[in-house]
């Protein structure tokens, strides 16, 4: 059990979320004093956390709320946006209101993404000393968070750079995992990447709240894996040993980026003549394809592992059985 929090207010932003559900436990077990907040009161939190409603990008309710808080864990914000316009309030301008709201608070903890960073197809991946260079909205709006948080916290604040995050309670891959119990995989014949459970990445938000922890770090359980490993290892985890790899021409997958994008539009403004919830936004979307047509992303880990001790502790494998497992019983697959 890591030691330093016990005692301590943490709170957890988009605690109901997928890495929320694999944190908030880990941070009860060192005896934390864990709240998360949550925007919808339907969000399922593990029995000892203190549930309250906010949203982000609300900067009066971010000032409220966070009072009294020794920890914050920024995990909230969108990965998939309709427009510029979305990834920006949802990622940079809640960051703000976070910052500014955690004027009590000795340590916060801002979950990134290696799309901050860019991308790198030469192993051991890009490292934290290396100039960011974003290649999508999404990459920017990070990258814009971390530098705002940055000039309103100062050394207070750490950033967590992740890689792909798989586990359990992931939406973002789930349609990867059917496709592979179906028998195929979708990827470029080569394209390297590096991942990590979604538990090792809840141990390294722990990990940064320790007061060694300084700066920027990336996160990997340490390997790179070409993305036929990766679909190959989600179709044994559902017992199925041969896949069927498509790799579709770079035309095709731009323009279906863009269709996709576009029908969403269209659902979009439909919903709103008729006064209905909008649709949420594509998970395959033009920039999504920015992302996906690059050589790679690999992050280097050795700085975390160096300097606060992390060693991943899923290997592929049991990751994708633990993923699969919380699918079946959440009834997704």
């Amino acid at each position: 059990m890591l030691t330093g929090l016990e005692n301590r207010n943490v709170l957890v932003t988009g605690a109901g979320g997928f890495l929320g559900r694999h944190l908030l436990p880990q941070l009860l077990a060192c005896g934390a004093n864990v709240t998360g907040l949550v925007r919808s009161p339907r969000a399922a939190l593990p029995e000892g956390v203190r549930q309250v409603l906010g949203d982000c990008r609300d900067e009066k309710a971010m000032r409220r709320l966070l009072q009294g808080q020794d920890v914050v864990i920024h995990l909230a914000g969108t990965l998939f946006g309709a427009s510029w316009q979305d990834y920006l309030a949802a990622n940079s301008e809640a960051a703000r209101n976070v910052a500014a709201g955690a004027r009590d608070a000795s340590r916060i903890i801002l979950v990134s993404s290696l799309a901050a960073a860019g991308p790198c197809a030469i192993e051991p991946g890009r490292n934290e000393a290396q100039n960011p260079e974003p290649v999508s909205a999404y990459g920017w709006s990070k990258l814009l968070a971390e530098q705002v948080m940055s000039a309103l916290l100062g050394d207070r604040l750490v950033i967590l750079r992740p890689p792909i995050i798989y586990g359990s309670g992931d939406r973002g891959l789930l349609p990867l995992f059917k496709s592979a119990k179906k028998g195929f995989g979708i990827g470029p014949a080569r394209f390297p990447v590096s991942v990590i459970h979604a538990g090792d990445a809840a141990t390294a938000c722990a990990l940064a709240c320790q007061p060694e922890a300084a700066g920027i770090y990336h996160l990997g359980d340490g390997k790179s894996y070409q993305m036929d490993a990766i679909c190959q290892a989600m179709a044994r985890a559902q017992g199925r040993e041969r896949l069927r790899m498509l790799r579709p021409p770079r035309a095709l997958m731009r323009i279906s980026a863009f269709l996709g994008s576009l029908a969403n539009g269209v659902g979009r403004g439909i919903c709103a003549l008729a006064g209905k919830k909008a649709p949420p936004p594509p998970a395959w979307n033009p920039d999504k394809y920015r992302e996906a047509i690059q050589p790679g992303w690999l992050a280097d880990n050795s700085r975390i592992c160096r300097e606060l001790g992390f060693k991943a502790t899923y290997s592929l494998e049991a990751g994708m059985a633990e993923a699969v497992a919380g699918y079946r019983n959440e009834g997704w697959l």
